[in-house]
């Protein structure tokens, strides 16, 4: 079995996960990464950018294939991993994600302020970061879910709804009556549909 490894969004903390992450235990080995210098993880001074988190992330991964989970700013993160390094995404589910397109131009609301009005001391990265992956999406070859709720302001549906026209063969879920945060807030429906997933997806050598 493919180990499933879960990137956080902006908040940064592993925790996030953890309430799907245990209902997939019998799925794999889990791995829920945290973002150094939030939450409980020490900062590291070689991280100034998202470029260098990116690099930073290729060093932790097990060796080998991996299903890859994220959410929000996670899934920017997830989905260069999965345009760049294909031999190490088995499958890619992206929750609640910009992707790395221009949510603000699909009708997003700004999380930046509040953001940082409640986490003024962690580090910058995701604020001042402005990829974009769109163009890119198509090289997208891993079996890919995009999981969105229908009252989420961030990642409104229109954002999911370009991921799955860019990004080939990919297929949406949207979970009604659902906010942001609901891959932690909703994790029984999450987890269902994350192993629903990556059990259709062969277990490639």
């Amino acid at each position: 079995m493919f180990p499933l490894v879960f990137f956080p969004g902006a908040g940064g903390r592993a925790d996030f996960w953890r309430p799907v992450a245990d209902r997939l235990a019998s799925a794999g080995p889990t791995l829920r990464l945290a973002w150094p210098g939030f939450g409980d993880r020490p900062a590291d001074p070689s991280i100034g950018s998202l470029d260098a988190l990116y690099l930073w992330i290729l060093r932790q991964l097990p060796a080998g294939p991996v299903h890859l989970v994220a959410q929000s700013m996670g899934g920017v993160l997830a989905t260069r991993l999965a345009i760049e390094h294909p031999e190490r995404v088995a499958t890619l589910v992206l929750c609640a994600t910009s992707g790395g397109v221009d949510v603000a131009s699909l009708g997003g609301a700004d999380w930046r302020p509040a953001f940082r009005a409640e986490l003024p001391d962690v580090p910058d990265w995701f604020e001042i970061d402005r990829t974009d992956l769109t163009a890119r999406l198509g090289a997208i070859c891993a079996p890919t879910l995009v999981l969105n709720g229908d009252e989420d302001a961030i990642c409104p549906p229109a954002v999911a709804r370009l991921l799955c026209g860019r990004i080939p063969g990919a297929r949406a879920q949207v979970l009604p009556r659902a906010a942001h945060d609901f891959a932690h807030q909703r994790p029984d429906e999450v987890a269902e549909a994350i192993r629903r997933h990556i059990v259709a997806v062969p277990q490639r050598p």
